[in-house]
């Protein structure tokens, strides 16, 4: 991974689909110091099994008199794109107010995906970097160092 030059103030976005950590960088651009500003964390999704309990709808050409097979939902997907667009929320309001001048997203492809098509102008005009890739699961400190190669 390439490391990354953080600015002091600068806002880091480590996220997934179900968790993210909002952080600031109170140190340099040569020492990391990165603090919590927010830990946001989706409700509980249960398993599919619970969601969802008739088996995939089939639909019928009338036509031809064939019939196919309609794909399931896929609720855990459409609860990571909901939980993506309340952080998106968060991020344009503060990008709005002006609470901070740069932004890092940290994220997994698909979380990365979802956010970017969520934000607004002012907050997609502040992002430095993108980094592709899940650190939800390290510890603060641990991140700073992936990030910097520090």
């Amino acid at each position: 991974m390439q490391e990354l030059w953080i600015a002091h103030d600068t806002w880091v976005l480590v996220g997934d689909g179900r968790k993210a950590l909002m952080l600031r960088n109170a140190g340099t651009p040569q020492k990391p110091s990165l603090e919590v500003l927010h830990v946001l964390q989706d409700d509980p999704n249960p398993p599919t099994r619970e969601q969802g309990t008739d088996r995939p709808g089939r639909a019928m050409q009338s036509n031809l008199g064939i019939r196919s097979a309609v794909g399931q939902t896929d609720w855990h997907e459409i609860a990571e794109e909901k939980f993506a667009a309340s952080v998106a929320a968060r991020l344009n309001a503060a990008a709005r107010d002006k609470r901070f001048e740069q932004l890092v997203l940290v994220a997994p492809p698909a979380a990365l995906a979802s956010l970017r098509k969520e934000l607004d102008a002012h907050a997609q005009g502040r992002i430095v970097a993108e980094v592709a890739k899940d650190l939800t699961k390290h510890p603060v400190p641990e991140i700073a160092r992936l990030l910097t190669g520090g």
